[in-house]
């Protein structure tokens, strides 16, 4: 129930009826009313108030000019009454165990004041008191100290003419708590009374239009879980579980780390809540949880308080071994050390610090002051073990020395400097408030002004000061800056596992340099190995990750790159398309160059072809050879000399003019391969229709009456020859003007490789010296056919016949397995194409003749011509 402060009521009205104010109502909370007031003429003067129920008094206190009130969870428990709502119910009691720590926090208070009042630089001539309560770690009871801390202690008071007089102490430390310090903060803050909390690191009390009176000392649990994504993430964690206190302190932490890890990359397999009233059932199903899961480290958002009952029963019963990453709170507890099950956990603390003084003060218990307070006797009582034992009774002479427990232990005070700094803030506050430097330096303080909490959270904002070396100040949120120390449980040689400070954590640097890890740490079962916890395992380089239906993105299988991807990080989401000259290496890891591939001279197909091609080239000058050694003979003469000698002319270039295939193209290569293909090939195709034309003419001139003859003489025959190629060149030159060929990279036909190729440019073109070369080797097939019968020794035309036919049999063959060829075999087919025709040629029109001119000379004579003619005319 959040107060608001009290209208001022009319007297005439007030003094007529009897005043009651309701304060607060929760379950047996301080009410405030009116016990009686007296009305004049003028109205009420004066109302006299009396407190509702039995005020609890404060575990320790102290008078002084200005009060200071702290709040701590002592107790772990409040004693729980059944109201019967018939009568009072009895005053809120506290029970369970002493938390010896918290002690330590209040007692720490208690030294910071005294300190104080010693100090001749702060607040001199100034006391400050006191009040301590115990909140029971509990709502109603932290509710209930607030409302003693704003009403005091007095059952019966003057107020004037309203029941709201002045709270009894300026400011408030604590609580440890972040839920009962909200209530807190809901119940007296509307007030302005400030409130600064040494362990209160909920991240939703930074909201300053809900709490624009809290403080802390302590950083917020924002940069906590901020830290500790950061940390898992460091060490490569992606698969963890996680726990919390079912509370404003575990699960808005819990809330600020799971965003934090998601935007890290890390995975939640379970998020489990509990609370340390719960049902054991509860706890032991968060336990099985634990156990039966697969993920390795465990976050652990938990209350110290919490924790130990979890530890509890996660020890009843054996399960594979954990990396415990825990939260400020329980990590560095020193009671937590007996849970051997936590070795090697890590977390971040609170830094370390030095309190000069505070040990011997702790252990300054005298038997008077013991006896005068019963939470020391308490403590004492139950330290000691002399608590319902009746053969050992505390008398004293206990030496506090040599006793071990949180409160005795001073090496790792991290918390209790909060508490400490605390303390000094609120002091500071009131220092700038009452007090004032003079011009000789000395300072005066007014300890009769009436300071008011707002005034003292006003101050607060601007507090800024040094003390034992930590640096003290607040930001518009409240909130200090934030920094923290790696804390490791490392188990020491003698066995004793200790707190050992491995890194540091300072939100103020850049992101990247916040975390700093200083020394080695020792994980879980005493190992140097950093554990593994992750859903799936790395995907290697030349893989990608495939989320594995219905689960977190943190478990995935590992997909190789498909065909011309790679990837080159572990854990690739995507693989990588290569640039076009490039292709994947085996691993699939990096690009690499494609090979370049096209007929080369060096390879053993370029070099068959080439032998090929000379080769007949070199027949074909030797067949001209042989020709010109007997060109006067009659075989060579009756088949018309100079057409076969420009027929072997024009077959050597046909044979030399695939070698232009051969090689990397390039401009020229490309341009001078088709049309020399193009243009020599007429040309050998034009002597062959020559020949065949003079054969038919030959047989016609000797027919009685006929002189066909003298229309195609020599003259005609060379014009023949003439006409048909220059038309050849003709569509050679316009291909070449105007869509010449070029050399390409061919990207298309092999991924793997790039293929070095000439475009022929115009398809036009292309296939219209094909089509010519065709149309002319057509012709020629057809009048050789016509010639067939002839007399056998003029019948040159049956061999011309059968070189056609093969002609035409390899290019009509030629043309499918041209287009359907990949890569450089494309090539080799062209050029397979133009030396088979070449040789089909050579063959059959000169090596017959070769062979009589060589082996048969009896038959190389006319009258063997002559006489062979006769009889078939015959």
């Amino acid at each position: 129930m959040r107060l608001s402060p009290a209208p001022a009521l009319d007297p005439s009205l007030a003094g007529s009826l009897g005043l009651l104010r309701l304060v607060v109502v929760a379950g047996g909370l301080a009410l405030l009313s009116s016990a009686s007031a007296s009305a004049s003429a003028s109205g009420l003067e004066s109302v006299r108030c009396r407190l509702q129920g039995t005020p609890r008094p404060p575990a320790f206190s102290q008078d002084g000019d200005f009060v200071i009130g702290g709040v701590f969870s002592i107790h772990n428990y409040m004693h729980t009454v059944d109201h019967s709502y018939t009568s009072m119910p009895e005053p809120l009691q506290c029970t369970g165990s002493l938390d010896s720590r918290e002690l330590r926090f209040s007692r720490a208070m208690v030294f910071a004041v005294e300190e104080i009042n010693n100090s001749s630089d702060l607040l001199p001539g100034v006391t400050l008191g006191y009040q301590v309560h115990d909140s029971c770690s509990s709502v109603p009871m932290a509710m209930n100290v607030a409302f003693h801390l704003a009403n005091g202690l007095d059952p019966m008071f003057d107020t004037g003419e309203q029941c709201s007089g002045s709270p009894t102490v300026t400011a408030i430390v604590g609580e440890s708590a972040s839920t009962p310090t909200i209530s807190m903060l809901r119940s007296i803050g509307p007030f302005g009374i400030p409130q600064v909390s040494h362990f209160s690191t909920c991240a939703c009390l930074s909201d300053k239009k809900q709490y624009p009176t809290f403080f802390r000392t302590i950083p917020s649990d924002q940069f906590q879980a901020a830290a500790l994504a950061h940390l898992i993430r460091h060490f490569g964690w992606t698969w963890i579980g996680a726990v919390r206190s079912d509370s404003d302190y575990g699960n808005n932490g819990m809330a600020a780390f799971l965003q934090a890890a998601q935007e890290e990359g890390i995975c939640v397999e379970y998020s489990e809540a509990f609370y340390r009233t719960n049902p054991l059932s509860r706890v032991q199903r968060v336990a099985d949880v634990i156990r039966s899961s697969t993920a390795r480290v465990v976050v652990a958002f938990v209350s110290y308080r919490d924790m130990k009952i979890l530890l509890s029963e996660m020890e009843r019963l054996p399960s594979p071994p954990r990396q415990w990453i825990g939260s400020e709170s329980w990590v560095t507890a020193p009671d937590m050390l007996r849970f051997d099950l936590c070795a090697g956990a890590i977390g971040f603390g609170i830094q370390r610090s030095v309190i000069p003084g505070l040990r011997d003060f702790l252990l300054d218990l005298s038997p008077q002051k013991v006896s005068n307070s019963p939470t020391l006797a308490e403590f004492w009582e139950g330290a000691f073990g002399c608590v319902g034992v009746e053969e050992k009774v505390c008398d004293g002479s206990e030496d506090i020395h040599q006793l071990q427990t949180p409160y005795t232990d001073t090496s790792q005070l991290r918390v209790t400097n909060m508490v400490y700094k605390a303390v000094y803030a609120i002091a500071h506050a009131i220092h700038s408030i009452v007090c004032e430097e003079r011009e000789n330096s000395t300072v005066n303080c007014d300890n009769n002004l009436n300071v008011k909490p707002t005034q003292v959270l006003e101050r607060l904002r601007r507090v800024n000061f040094s003390r034992n070396g930590y640096q003290v100040s607040f930001d518009a949120n409240g909130d200090p800056v934030a920094t923290y120390e790696l804390v490791n449980w490392q188990i020491r040689e003698s066995g004793k596992m200790e707190f050992v400070t491995v890194g540091r954590y300072d939100a103020s640097m850049p992101p990247d340099q916040r975390l700093d890890i200083e020394r080695e740490i020792t994980w879980v079962k005493n190992s140097t190995q950093v554990p593994v916890s992750v859903c799936s395992e790395s995907c290697p380089p030349g893989t990608r990750k495939a989320i594995q239906k219905g689960k977190p993105v943190c478990c995935y299988d590992c997909i190789q790159c498909a065909e011309g991807e790679i990837s080159n990080n572990t854990d690739s989401s995507d693989c990588l398309i290569c640039p076009e000259e490039y292709w994947p290496n085996a691993e699939r890891d990096r690009c690499i160059l494609k090979p370049v591939e096209f007929l080369s001279f060096h390879e053993v197909l370029g070099i068959i072809l080439t032998a090929c091609s000379v080769g007949g080239a070199c027949l074909a000058i030797a067949t001209a050879t042989i020709f010109y050694h007997h060109r006067t003979s009659a075989i060579v003469r009756a088949n018309n000399s100079e057409l076969s000698f420009l027929l072997l002319f024009s077959l050597t270039l046909c044979f030399l003019c695939s070698l232009t295939f051969i090689g990397r193209p390039s401009d020229w290569s490309c341009m001078l391969r088709h049309t020399a293909f193009g243009i020599t090939f007429v040309l050998c195709i034009s002597c062959v229709l020559g020949k065949t034309i003079v054969v038919l003419m030959a047989f016609r001139a000797t027919l009685p009456a006929s002189n066909v003859m003298k229309w195609f003489g020599p003259q005609q025959q060379r014009l023949t020859v003439v006409s048909f190629t220059f038309v050849q060149a003709l569509i050679c030159t316009l291909w070449l003007v105007l869509s010449p060929p070029f050399p390409i990279k061919n990207l298309t036909t092999y991924k793997e490789k790039i293929i070095l190729e000439c475009d022929v440019g115009s398809a036009i073109g292309f296939w219209a010296v094909l089509g010519y070369i065709g149309l002319l080797s057509l012709l020629c097939f057809v009048l050789a056919f016509l010639a067939r019968k002839l007399p056998d020794n003029f019948n040159e035309a049956k061999f011309i016949t059968f070189s056609m036919l093969i002609f035409c049999a390899v290019w009509i063959t030629f043309i499918p397995v041209y287009v359907s060829s990949p890569g450089k075999f494309t090539v080799a087919v062209e050029i397979f194409a133009i030396i088979t025709s070449s040789f089909g040629l050579f063959f059959l029109l000169f090596v017959p003749k070769c062979f009589i001119i060589l082996f048969r000379p009896e038959k190389n004579t006319k009258k063997h011509l002559m006489e062979k003619t006769s009889n078939d005319i015959r």
